[in-house]
């Protein structure tokens, strides 16, 4: 069996920017087995698998090691690659997923705007074993979503500095870490880390920005906001907070056009 695959860099407008996806349309799904091999075999933090229903697709994301419920990137690569070389008509693309419905909208050729639900994060005290010795700091404001734990750091130059360990990281029990400061160039920044899901540093993370952004629009008083991921590959994100939605804009670059064999 041969099927279509393409790889995009999102939330970067160029080659070896941003955080690359995979990207693989389906007529019908595959075991859900096979499908986790190919998005270990791909070692990109996501893979998108995506069927078409009636007048909108349907999306499952995987990384290296398992199924999650939301990703920001890989749902932008997946647009990137329907409106440019899987000639989508319409301006809009609607996703269905384990998190609802989820938009995606065509700015200008390559840029694109995704609208994602809030994931707003509650403050913590009980800070789990291995958080504060994984990232290698003191004490720090923590919070929690459904996903992950975030961490708020004084400045972007200890989110530039940080050293994890992994392997104490991975035993704290969410989907991963999220750090985030004010930023010297952006209203906020971050660096997100996923050994649980078997992605150490996420270049990029959109769904993440879902968790930040309610924060940062309260601490600062705005709905708009600009964002750095301070990854090595770094990403650049327009955001905003629309009443229980995050409006996260970006672009993307297609980067691989090919096929699977198996």
């Amino acid at each position: 069996m041969k099927l279509p695959v393409y790889i995009a860099d999102a939330f970067t407008d160029k080659l070896f920017g941003g955080n690359p996806a995979a990207v693989c349309p389906l007529h019908e799904w595959l075991p859900d087995k096979t499908m986790q091999s190919l998005a270990a075999e791909n070692n990109l933090s996501e893979t998108a698998f995506i069927i078409e229903e009636d007048d909108h697709y349907r999306i499952r994301w995987f990384t290296p090691s398992t199924e999650v419920k939301l990703c920001g990137h890989a749902t932008l690569a997946s647009a990137h690659i329907f409106f440019t070389e899987l000639h989508h008509a319409k301006d809009e693309i609607w996703f269905e997923s384990l998190s609802g419905m989820l938009k995606v909208v065509r700015k200008n050729s390559n840029t694109y705007t995704l609208d994602f639900p809030a994931n707003e994060p509650e403050p913590v005290n009980d800070i789990p074993d291995g958080l504060f010795e994984g990232l290698g700091i003191g004490d720090a404001p923590v919070f929690k979503t459904s996903f992950d734990y975030m961490v708020v750091l004084p400045s972007q130059q200890i989110i530039e500095n940080l050293k994890p360990d992994f392997s104490l990281l991975a035993k704290v029990k969410a989907r991963g870490t999220i750090t985030t400061a004010k930023g010297n160039d952006a209203d906020f920044v971050s660096r997100c880390f996923y050994p649980q899901s078997g992605v150490n540093e996420d270049p990029v993370t959109g769904s993440a920005h879902t968790i930040i952004v309610p924060y940062w629009a309260k601490a600062l008083n705005k709905t708009s906001l600009k964002a750095i991921q301070l990854s090595k590959r770094k990403g650049y994100l327009e955001c905003e907070l629309k009443n229980n939605r995050v409006l996260i804009s970006g672009n993307a670059v297609t980067y691989l056009k090919g096929e699977y064999t198996i």
